[in-house]
């Protein structure tokens, strides 16, 4: 886009209207790029990042949205409007709804939101709330709020202004009646495979030594366009705490004082588990740097917690590995069982029937994953496999009981016996995927 209709535009935008327009574009530009910017300028170059202003159309959204229709005529061609084209992003319903609510709320009425939601924010957190707009981002860092969560805005809003509750009110019910007319797409990854020599220039650790792989996942899964009966309905946990449950990551690198190297890149992993989780509502705790025994400590103890207000227990795990384990950043080995046994029904009673997710970025050995391309079975080998069901009969179920360890989810980043990998400066090809995989199944 022409720089000098960029620059005439910052000049006419106010401080107050700049950081409206940050607030709005934080679906499309990072958290932590938005940071900082104090003129419209340094945002034009963060949405230039990420290709969003090769056509006016996404920055005429933004200006209506804050009602500066009047600097529109600066992105006018030929006296025509700025189109939208199939590649045009368009705003966040949610973050609009966000802002008209900002717009039309009194400070007397944001003070009184403040109070109400002293017991879900912090002190340092409602008093760095200048504008609804902080007070909205406090709440999203905390878990409260998404655009799949509003239960706490719309019982603050109640309280404070009944009309701004009735815009909360009118999204949730557009949204519901969305959810129940839309038809799912098919959806598909699609494997690509991967030059070994480019890779080498892309990831230059394994989370044991330095060496070079990848791979990505493939998942085919077709949609099920039968409308669900109250049989498919069970086959589903329940999700409707807020927030939604735990979500833990424990994230190691650096480990001075043992022979394993620090893990660079990491730190990439974190925030993106910290960030899709915050938007599938959980509370986030971060341990850092832990040694063995911190890390069975650390899991002990948490294992005693009452989740009876619960949902979900998730539990991340970026370090080094070895063959059934991870390491401490002393470089001492502690179990996968270790990880797990905490937080098993025989346990931890209030997780009973509760999904437990484990996700672990660690190597499980030296090798690397090879492969084979599959070739199709013979009748006799498809016989063979008809013919080879195998039943257990162990006797009647004297009441209903959750095996131990039922309800759980070990994800990891690599089969038994080989290396998974981290790119240094952008993070882990299993966590990065996970994550983008996760945010676009919440949207």
């Amino acid at each position: 886009m022409d720089r000098l209709k960029l620059l005439r535009i910052d000049e006419e935008l106010d401080s107050s209207e700049v950081a409206a327009l940050c607030f709005l574009c934080l679906d499309v530009v990072n958290k932590k790029r938005l940071e900082g910017i104090r003129d419209a300028r340094q945002l034009f170059s963060r949405l230039e990042e990420k290709g969003v202003l090769e056509n006016s159309f996404f920055l005429s959204q933004l200006l209506q949205t804050i009602r500066r229709t009047d600097l529109l005529s600066y992105l006018e061609t030929d006296s025509r409007p700025p189109e939208e084209t199939d590649a045009s992003p368009t705003l966040s319903a949610y973050r609009v709804m966000l802002y008209n609510i900002y717009n039309d709320m009194t400070q007397k009425n944001l003070e009184k939101m403040k109070f109400l939601l002293s017991t879900k924010l912090n002190r340092r957190q409602t008093e760095a709330s200048d504008t609804a707009l902080d007070l909205f981002i406090q709440m999203e860092n905390t878990g409260i709020l998404s655009n799949t969560n509003l239960h706490e805005l719309l019982a603050a809003l109640e309280e404070t202004d009944k009309e701004l509750a009735s815009t909360v009110q009118k999204y949730i019910d557009q949204i519901n009646q969305q959810d129940q007319t839309r038809v799912q797409p098919h959806a598909s990854m699609d494997y690509q495979p991967v030059n070994n020599r480019s890779l080498q220039t892309q990831l230059s650790i394994s989370e044991s030594q330095p060496s070079y792989d990848g791979g990505s996942i493939r998942s085919d899964a077709e949609p099920n366009e039968e409308p669900s009966s109250p049989s498919d309905e069970a086959e589903y946990y329940p999700l409707t705490h807020t927030p939604r449950g735990l979500c833990v990551v424990i994230n190691n690198e650096n480990f001075a004082g043992s022979q394993l190297n620090d893990r660079r890149g990491t730190q990439e992993d974190e925030k993106a588990l910290c960030s899709v989780f915050n938007l599938l509502g959980f509370t986030l705790v971060n341990l850092n740097d832990l040694t063995a025994s911190a890390m069975r400590e650390e899991l002990n103890e948490l294992g005693k917690k009452n989740f009876i207000d619960h949902d979900a227990l998730v539990i991340c795990v970026l370090s080094h590995g070895e063959m059934g384990s991870v390491y401490g950043i002393d470089g001492q080995e502690v179990s996968l069982r270790e990880l797990t046994d905490p937080f098993t029904s025989r346990r931890a009673h209030t997780l009973a029937g509760k999904p437990k997710l484990f996700f672990v970025q660690a190597c499980q050995g030296g090798s690397y994953q090879g492969g084979s391309l599959p070739c199709p079975p013979t009748p006799r080998q498809e016989e063979e496999v008809k013919q080879s069901r195998l039943e257990e009969d162990a006797g009647p179920i004297r009441g209903e009981t959750v095996p131990w360890g039922a309800d759980f989810l070990l994800g990891m980043a690599t089969v038994p016996e080989c290396k998974s990998f981290r790119n240094t400066i952008t993070g882990s090809i299993y966590i990065q995927e996970l994550c983008r995989q996760l945010t676009l199944s919440a949207r």
